[in-house]
């Protein structure tokens, strides 16, 4: 009963460790997010790409697609105020625990095995620039398609800084039916070759 009872101390311990731990990279990521409307204008351009695209007259599917031009724009700069933001995050408070589970203190007590959150908002703000500038000479459809991968990523990467690379995969499921291999393989060869960079640097280390 004593191995009982212990066991069950310990693991009481750890989940309240996890929550306290979560509770604080939210509040982090929160305050950062705070002065962009960044999830506001991702929102925007996802009803308003599904209104573009099913949109029967040419000339109101124009008018919407001009309209969301100002929007993209927009998100873009907010992108990369965002990540200058974040590169002052302290190193620690930045890592990423690479493994599937959330785990308490892992990025303090084994850092080798994380990935740096400041590195991976460059790289996100770089994805969506690009896309909005349209550097690949893209149609109107596979433009939004490609922003749509850069944005779904970023949210994988906010949700598994959060809570966990499971959780994180979990909840691009739910919410846009696809899954996060599904995303890597959509977003610009740049952006997926800075991401295994990243990954694999800090898996090496």
């Amino acid at each position: 009963m004593d191995l009982i009872f212990t066991l069950i101390a310990i693991s009481m311990g750890i989940f309240a460790l996890k929550n306290a731990e979560q509770r604080r990279r939210i509040g982090l990521l929160s305050q950062a997010l705070q002065p962009y409307q960044i999830e506001k204008h991702m929102e925007t351009l996802t009803q308003g790409y599904l209104r573009a695209l099913g949109e029967a007259d040419e000339s109101r599917q124009e008018q919407v697609w001009t309209v969301l031009e100002g929007t993209e724009r927009a998100l873009a700069e907010q992108f990369t105020r965002l990540a200058t933001d974040i590169a002052r995050l302290p190193e620690a408070d930045a890592r990423i625990s690479r493994w599937s589970i959330a785990l308490p203190l892992s990025t303090k007590l084994l850092p080798a095995s994380t990935f740096d959150l400041r590195e991976a908002l460059v790289i996100h703000a770089r994805g969506v620039g690009s896309a909005v500038q349209n550097t690949r000479g893209l149609n109107r459809r596979d433009k939004a398609f490609l922003l749509s991968a850069e944005l779904f990523l970023f949210q994988h990467t906010c949700h598994w800084y959060c809570r966990s690379r499971a959780v994180a995969s979990a909840r691009l499921q739910l919410r846009h039916q696809t899954t996060y291999a599904q995303v890597m393989s959509a977003v610009s060869p740049a952006t997926r070759r800075s991401w295994d960079v990243l990954l694999s640097n800090f898996a090496k280390n």
